[in-house]
């Protein structure tokens, strides 16, 4: 009899597993190390940016993880099978860090693999994930990355559902970030196992290119945005489609920065910056910083924008918002600029997922351009634009 007691409580443990929830209730914001500085990374560099967080407003902006990727540990475990900071790049440790940044009134994110070793080779969390587990909470880390490297004949969703058990078994909340590429669709089985999940391979710093590394690829933003469809309804508060960390600062232009950052907002995407916050320029600290942008994907609503038309080259893309306001971007894919005479009654704008519809006929919209903050009127009027090449109109409506 206390054996199937027994059974029927593990049972139970197992069906009843869950990840914390109440965390990324809207999509995070913050920094990962990864897109600029891979595995050459070190305490004193992270102490910087989370520096930079608080000299460059992005605190105030709502940016609040700083994630280290790949590379931060030592190529071995220790004697009883833990994790260990790299001693040279990390002599402190990584509770000291973490209580460094938490100084900061910021958030430690660290990055780890389902597999046996991470992507750059070092010791993976496969048969270690209650041990790894215990330890991120023993120095009081915020955010996971888990990345999907070395993974032979695992079953994804077991793996992470392993790995968020472990989590919720070590007690202290903590976001979950599948980085499982969008291989095994983790927007169909996700939802309870983690808070965010990767669409699809990396990113590279590219409008709309694609980068061959021999068995696999990068994406620039515009094949990242294209590659997946039908999927915005898998997102939500608590549960994000993730399209990766940022380029924006990292060698595009600046009007693609301000499109690659107004499109990840609209798709609800995590707001992870990729770039040096040390060097960063004028310009590109303008765009992430601009809080009419981010208020777009930090709405409450959590709903996925999607592309409503194609018009000479012009793609635009809606996004409900709360309070029955709208979000709309207009891009400009050609290359040179465009002059944009875009006719509100010609156009029958809702979304079906949701039963929203921007009712223009019997309501009068009042234009906001979020990001030069200046009125462009209403919908009474047909909206007229001059936009440069790859560059970004994004407006939000509101009700009058």
């Amino acid at each position: 009899m206390k054996k199937i007691l027994f059974l029927i409580y593990i049972v139970g443990s197992i069906c009843y597993s869950q990840k914390f929830e109440n965390l990324a209730e809207t999509p995070p914001l913050g920094w990962n190390s990864w897109n600029t500085f891979a595995t050459d990374i070190d305490e004193q560099l992270v102490k910087d940016i989370a520096d930079q967080f608080v000299e460059l407003g992005l605190k105030d902006a709502g940016y609040e993880y700083i994630v280290l990727d790949d590379g931060w540990m030592a190529k071995e475990r220790d004697k009883n099978g833990n994790l260990m900071a790299h001693p040279e790049k990390f002599p402190s440790g990584m509770k000291a860090l973490a209580d460094y940044i938490h100084s900061k009134g910021l958030k430690f994110g660290l990055y780890n693999c389902a597999g046996a070793t991470t992507c750059a080779g070092y010791p993976g969390s496969r048969g270690h994930e209650y041990q790894d587990a215990l330890l991120y909470a023993s120095w009081d880390v915020d955010y996971l990355k888990y990345d999907w490297c070395d993974t032979d004949k695992l079953n994804a969703e077991g793996a992470y559902i392993t790995m968020r058990d472990a989590i919720k078994s070590a007690g202290r909340p903590i976001v979950f970030s599948i980085c499982e590429w969008g291989d095994n669709e983790p927007w169909k089985w996700a939802k309870d196992v983690g808070h965010s999940w990767r669409v699809t391979g990396d990113i590279v710093n590219c409008w709309d290119c694609e980068l061959g590394h021999g068995s696999w690829a990068s994406f620039g933003v515009w094949k990242i945005i294209n590659l997946r469809k039908n999927i915005r309804k898998a997102a939500g508060p608590g549960h994000w489609n993730d399209f990766d960390m940022m380029e924006v600062g990292n060698g595009m232009t600046d009007a693609e920065d301000r499109s690659h950052f107004a499109m990840w907002s609209m798709l609800a995407s995590p707001l992870i910056l990729g770039n040096d916050l040390r060097t960063i320029s004028e310009e590109t600290l303008k765009t992430i910083s601009n809080k009419n942008v981010i208020a777009v994907n930090q709405d409450p609503l959590g709903i996925q924008g999607f592309r409503f038309l194609n018009e000479n080259n012009i793609e635009i893309w809606v996004k409900p918002l709360d309070n029955e306001s709208w979000a709309m971007v207009f891009v400009n894919m050609n290359n040179e600029p465009i002059n944009l005479n875009f006719d509100w009654n010609k156009h029958m704008i809702g979304d079906d997922i949701n039963n929203r519809i921007l009712d223009v006929k019997h309501n009068v919209y009042k234009i906001n351009d979020l990001f030069n903050n200046t009125s462009l009127g209403n919908t009474s009027k047909k909206l007229k634009a001059t936009i440069g090449v790859h560059d970004v109109l994004m407006i939000k409506l509101q009700k009058s």
